[in-house]
């Protein structure tokens, strides 16, 4: 059984980085937070990570997260996109160390797949589905919210998933465990 707790998701991006945050109550997830950050007014890339850091330190600050669940870089064509994504995702990861919070990750193919059963989901499956399950009324307008939480909710179901399996060292624990087991 999952404690409760608090799971931070954030979807990183250099325009725009969504984010969701929610209270995992006796196995019960419920909604606390979602919405974006909105970076297109900088121009200068260094001011957008200065700006990521701060405002995750601040959802830090106000919700107090036990957990923060990050969306992986995908690798594309354009090497300097990559590359500014990827500094977006590391200043948000180092604000979360900076306060002791744990740092997964997940690839955005096992986010889709873990929140809709299918890794070749579309945003919009993606938003649909978290709607349904968190029961919220009105979507935000840039999905990229629905991609942050739906790094948060990824993560409780595979922690949740973790905890129901039980893993062996080998046969020998297997066979100890399940007497009753032929080969």
């Amino acid at each position: 059984m999952t404690h409760d707790k608090i799971i931070l998701g954030i979807d990183p991006g250099t325009t725009i980085m969504g984010y969701g945050i929610i209270h995992i109550k006796k196995n019960k997830m419920e909604l606390l937070g979602i919405g974006v950050l909105n970076l297109e007014k900088y121009e200068n890339h260094s001011l957008k990570l200065k700006t990521i850091f701060e405002r995750t330190l601040e959802l830090i600050a106000e919700y107090n997260p036990d957990e923060l669940a990050i969306e992986a870089p995908f690798f594309g064509k354009n090497v300097q996109s990559m590359l500014k994504l990827g500094r977006a995702q590391g200043v948000a990861i180092a604000a979360a160390l900076y306060k002791n919070i744990p740092i997964f990750e997940y690839s955005p193919k096992k986010i889709k797949q873990s929140v809709t059963g299918n890794g070749n989901a579309s945003k919009e499956q993606v938003a649909a589905m978290l709607q349904n399950l968190l029961i919220i009324k009105e979507l935000p307008r840039h999905l990229d919210a629905t991609d942050g939480l739906a790094a948060a909710v990824c993560h409780f179901f595979q922690n949740n998933s973790k905890s129901e399996k039980k893993t062996y060292s080998g046969w020998d624990a297997f066979l100890k465990e399940n007497p009753n087991r032929k080969l």
